[in-house]
């Protein structure tokens, strides 16, 4: 797909299609994941690939009850993982960057599905801790849930603030 068509039919979809994702599209979206740029290439953030029912379900509660993305064949969930950037580039890198690397990912993610005739949402919602407690995991932090599946719904066009309200052009 052209890069400017794929940026437009990307949209949020809350529903989801019973659908089975093939697992060639689900390895192309997990290419599409590692080859994301990160902070000096240290790929600071860990994906956990979730297809179990009852995962989903313990990640929709702690989404505050979000309960669609129990439709969702397959939830992405990507951890920043501040101790590998660290290493690197200090408390930068354990503050930002790794956060940065998790959510760079997730967007190629994002964009690698909908190329792939699938849909996602971005799920930023969720109570931190009890997204950790459920991979067992005291040293990553969460950052974002994927939903990723055949969408079940049309996309609502939503407006954009205008581009003028966005950049500031200085000589």
């Amino acid at each position: 797909m052209e890069f400017f068509d794929l940026i437009q039919k990307r949209h949020s979809i809350r529903a989801y299609s019973s659908k089975r994702i093939e697992e060639e599209k689900l390895n192309r979206i997990m290419d599409a994941i590692s080859s994301a740029p990160s902070a000096g290439n240290v790929q600071a953030y860990e994906v956990f690939v979730v297809k179990s029912e009852v995962k989903k379900k313990a990640l929709a509660k702690a989404a505050f009850n979000q309960d669609f993305v129990i439709q969702a064949p397959v939830l992405l969930v990507f951890f920043a993982d501040p101790q590998r950037s660290s290493v690197r580039y200090g408390s930068r890198g354990k503050a930002l960057y790794s956060v940065q690397d998790a959510t760079i990912a997730a967007t190629f993610a994002m964009l690698a599905a909908v190329d792939l005739g699938l849909s996602t949402v971005w799920l930023g919602a969720f109570n931190d801790d009890q997204v950790a407690e459920i991979f067992a995991t005291k040293s990553l932090h969460p950052v974002a849930i994927l939903p990723v599946g055949y969408p079940a719904e049309e996309p609502e066009v939503t407006s954009r603030r205008p581009l003028e309200d966005l950049f500031h052009h200085i000589g």
